[in-house]
Parts: structure tokens; sequence; C-alpha cells
């Protein structure tokens, strides 16, 4: 192999992928991640297992359960009493240059690294049913965004439609 044959010709090269420009109407915006009776879902089933970890608890004091067994109840509750923190406290950001939403982790996509992007939503279960925004980076990463408000997602539906005419300009 020579010199010539490691040279890159610049007319066979793939071009760079095509900058997306994106601004959100009406400037960047903040919006919960989830609905209030998303989260009021969420507290209910925490409520009623810890009411029911509890009363196993007591049974256990009195002998009718093991107590080794019935103590192990209380880390499954820890970890879902620790999601639902986030469920509750979870916003998302949409700006010009980014999408982030606050979680166990921050989750944080740059627009100038997005090569997919999809609103996934069920019309009129949106209460149940958090809406979605699946994206992918230009490494494959997947990163899901939730958001409760509509306005945000009709900007993430603005922003597929954006993305999917610079990426096939069929």
């Amino acid at each position: 192999m020579n010199d010539t044959d490691m040279k890159t010709d610049a007319t066979t090269a793939p071009p760079p992928p095509a900058k997306l420009v994106f601004t959100p109407q009406g400037g960047a915006m903040k919006a919960a991640a989830y609905s209030i009776v998303f989260k009021g879902i969420a507290l209910a089933m925490l409520s009623l297992a810890g009411l029911w970890a509890f009363q196993m608890h007591q049974l256990a004091q009195q002998g009718q359960a093991s107590s080794t067994v019935v103590s192990w109840l209380w880390l499954p509750w820890g970890l879902m009493a620790y999601t639902v923190w986030f469920v509750l406290t979870g916003t998302t950001r949409l700006s010009s240059t980014a999408i982030e939403q606050s979680w166990m982790w921050t989750k944080r996509i740059e627009l100038d690294n997005l090569a997919y992007a999809k609103v996934i939503r069920i019309r009129g279960l949106e209460w149940l049913i958090a809406p979605r925004f699946y994206t992918k980076n230009f490494g494959g990463k997947l990163f899901i965004f939730y958001a409760a408000d509509p306005a945000m997602l009709d900007e993430f539906k603005r922003l597929e439609l954006a993305l999917a005419a610079l990426r096939n300009p069929h």
C-alpha cells in the first residue's frame, strides 16, 4: 500500500451532518416531566406499598411472619420512594442548544448531536401513560425525555419534524 492509496479523495468522503437549527417558539422552555395525575398515582402506589410493608412488619413483631423476610420489604419500598421523588420533582428543559431532564442523573443531549427523534404519546391517555420524546445521538445512545406540558410536547413534535426534514430531505 502506498501513500496515494491511503489518501482520502475529498469527493468520496461523506459530508459532515448538516447542522440542526431549532429554536422553541417563545424561547427556552421548562416544564414538569410528569402530569399531576401521574404523580398522584405514583404517590398512591408508594403509600399503599408502605402501608402493606408496615402491616407485614407488625405481623413479624407478633411472631406471625419472619422478621428477617419482612425487614427486606423496606429496601424495595425505599427504592420505590427514591424513584417517586424524581417523578415528583422531575423537570424537562428545551432550548435552542439542548434537551435536558432532571432525574436520578441529569439526562442531556445537545441538539447538534441529535441523530433521531420521535414523540411517543397516546392522545387522551397522557394522564396515565407519560408522553415521552425518544432521541438518539450520533453514537447510537438512546435518551428518553418525559414532558407533561402540551406546549412542550408540541415543541418536541416540531423538533422531530425539523430533524426529519434535515436528515431525509427527499
